[in-house]
C-alpha cells in the first residue's frame, strides 16, 4: 500500500522521546505521520497489539486522534485508555499483554509544548532507535482495529497494594500536589485505598497548569505543598510532574527531601531486601548517596544522566533501585521497571512510617552540605565537545580525581564538581557540592579556572555566593 505524504519534522526527535511546541514544530500531520512509521516498525517485529493513553494538555485529544489513525491505518489493533498519567500505559502494557504503547505527553514541559513517548515490546524506544523508528519507509496496511479500555481502577488497586505501612506509624497524614496534571485523574481513587488522612491540591486536570508549573525538580515549584504540610502538621507532601513519571517530596518541616536524598532512604530498604545488590544514581547526584550506599552495603553505581539510560544500568546490573536528580525513581519490580512516581510515593510512604522520628529528622540525619543550583550557560555548539576534551585533558595530567561517565565530575577532598555539555541546546551545565561554604568555594574557583582556559566567560553562578544552598 502506499507510503503517507508527510514526514515527521526532525526538530521534535529528542534523545529519548518526540516534543515540541505545538502549532510551530508539532502538529497532528506529525501525529499521523508518527502511528504510521510506528506500525511499520511494530508489524515488522510481528507485534500488532498497543495501547495509546494522553495527559491533559489541551492539545493531546486532537494529537491522540491522528496519532490513532495513523496506528490503524498502519495496520495495528489499538486500545484507547483516555486520560491517564504515562505509568498507567506502562501498568496496562505489563498486565495485559500489549505488544507495544505510546504516550500523548509533555511531561513537564510548558503547556503549550507536547510530545509522544514510545514503547515496543517492554522497552522504551530512544537514541538510534528512536531515529531509525522515526526515519522508516512508513506504509499502509490491512486497517486495524479500534477498542477503548478504563484501567484506572486497577491501576489504583495496584499502586495501593504496595502500601504496607508500620503499624507503629499507621496513620500518616499526607498532602499531594497534583500540579493539575495527568495523576489527578488516578489520584482520588488511589488515596481512598489508602490508610491515614489524606489532602490533594490541584487535583483537577486542566492543561494549562494554572496552580504552577508541573516540575517538582524546581523548588519553587513546591512552595504550595510546602505551605499545606506545615498548615496541616502533615507527616509529608508529595508532588508529581505533568504525566506522572517523577517524583518531588518535602518534609514535615516543610523542607524539600531531594530526589538523592530521597533515592538514599529507599535504599535503605530495598538493600534489606537485597543485600549487597547494586543502587543505580545519575551522575548529579551527591556524594552523600554513594557514600551512604556503601555504608549500607550496597554497590552504588554512577551513570550518566536521563532517564533510559539509568534505567538501562540498572537493568544490566539486576539493581532493585535506581534514580537521577531530575524526580525519576525506578523499582526493577515495578511494571517493567518503569519510573512511576505514585508507585514511589506509595514505597516512600512505607519507609516513612518505619522510622522513629519522621522524615525531617532522617533529612537531618543526613551530612550537611553546601551546593551551588544547576547552573547552564552558553557555549557555542561546535566548541561543547573542545571544551570537555582540553578541561578534562588539563585535569588528567595534573592528577586529578576525574570521572568522565558523563562530563567532567572531579572529586577533591572538600567535594565535587560537574561540568556536563548538554545534548540539545548550545551551553553547559555544572554544580558544585562541598562541605561547608569555604570548601564550595574553591571548588567553584578550580572550577572557573578551568573555563578561563578554556575562553569561556565565567557564570555569574559561580561568581556570587547567595546562589548556594547550605544545609540538607
Amino acid at each position: 500500500m502506499s507510503a503517507p505524504s508527510h514526514s515527521i519534522n526532525p526538530a521534535i526527535v529528542r534523545a529519548y522521546d518526540l516534543r515540541g511546541v505545538v502549532g510551530h514544530e508539532l502538529g497532528s500531520s506529525d501525529a499521523l505521520a508518527l502511528g504510521l512509521a510506528y506500525a511499520t516498525a511494530a508489524r515488522a517485529e510481528g507485534r500488532t497489539r498497543i495501547a495509546v493513553a494522553r495527559d491533559g494538555r489541551l492539545s493531546s485529544p486532537e494529537l491522540a486522534a491522528s496519532l490513532v489513525k495513523g496506528l490503524i491505518d498502519g495496520g495495528l489493533d489499538v486500545t484507547c485508555l483516555g486520560l491517564a498519567p504515562t505509568p498507567q500505559l506502562h501498568f496496562a502494557i505489563h498486565k495485559f499483554g500489549f505488544e507495544g504503547g505510546i504516550m500523548v505527553t509533555g511531561s513537564h514541559n510548558p503547556a503549550g509544548e507536547n510530545g509522544f513517548k514510545l514503547v515496543l515490546g517492554e522497552h522504551p524506544v530512544h537514541g538510534r532507535a528512536l531515529r531509525e523508528l522515526v526515519a522508516v519507509e512508513a506504509r499502509r496496511a490491512a486497517r486495524g482495529r479500534i477498542s477503548s479500555m478504563d484501567v484506572a481502577e486497577e491501576y489504583a488497586s495496584g499502586i495501593a497494594g504496595i502500601a504496607k505501612f508500620a503499624q507503629v506509624r499507621h496513620g500518616l497524614d499526607v498532602v499531594w500536589d497534583c500540579g493539575n496534571g495527568a495523576v489527578g485523574a488516578v489520584i482520588s481513587a488511589i488515596v481512598s485505598r489508602l490508610p491515614g488522612r489524606h489532602t490533594v491540591l490541584n487535583g483537577t486536570v486542566d492543561g494549562r497548569f494554572p496552580a504552577h508549573h508541573p516540575d517538582p525538580a524546581v523548588a519553587e515549584n513546591l512552595c504550595e505543598l510546602q505551605k499545606a504540610v506545615l498548615e496541616r502538621g502533615a507527616d509529608l507532601g508529595i508532588a508529581f510532574d505533568g504525566d506522572g513519571d517523577r517524583i518531588g517530596v518535602v518534609d514535615d518541616s516543610g523542607a524539600i527531601v531531594w530526589p538523592d536524598q530521597l533515592l538514599l532512604l529507599l535504599a535503605r530498604e530495598a538493600l534489606v531486601e537485597h543485600p549487597g545488590a547494586s543502587v543505580v544514581a545519575d551522575v548529579k547526584s551527591s556524594r552523600v548517596l554513594f557514600e551512604g550506599i556503601e555504608r549500607l552495603g550496597g554497590r552504588p553505581l554512577m551513570v550518566p544522566s536521563g532517564y533510559v539510560l539509568v534505567r538501562d544500568a540498572m537493568l544490566r546490573e539486576a539493581a532493585p533501585l535506581a534514580g537521577e536528580m531530575s524526580g525519576h525513581i525506578i523499582y526493577e519490580r515495578c511494571w517493567n521497571a518503569t519510573g512511576d512516581a505514585l508507585y514511589v510515593a506509595v514505597r516512600t510512604l512505607n519507609a516513612v512510617s518505619r522510622l522513629d522520628s519522621g522524615l525531617a529528622a532522617f533529612r537531618s540525619s543526613l551530612p550537611v552540605t553546601c551546593t551551588t543550583p544547576e547552573i547552564r550557560f552558553p557555549c557555542p555548539a561546535q566548541r561543547k565537545t573542545v571544551v570537555m576534551q582540553e578541561i578534562s585533558a588539563r585535569l588528567i595530567a595534573s592528577g586529578a580525581d576525574v570521572n568522565t561517565t558523563d562530563g567532567v565530575r572531579v572529586s577533591t577532598g572538600t567535594g565535587w564538581w560537574l561540568l556536563r555539555a548538554s545534548g540539545t541546546e548550545a551551553k553547559l551545565t555544572a554544580r558544585c557540592e562541598a562541605s561547608d561554604r569555604e570548601g564550595l568555594a574553591e571548588l567553584t574557583r578550580t572550577l572557573a579556572r578551568q573555563l578561563e582556559m578554556s575562553g569561556l566567560e565565567v557564570p555569574a553562578g559561580l561568581r556570587h555566593p547567595g546562589a548556594w544552598n547550605m544545609g540538607n
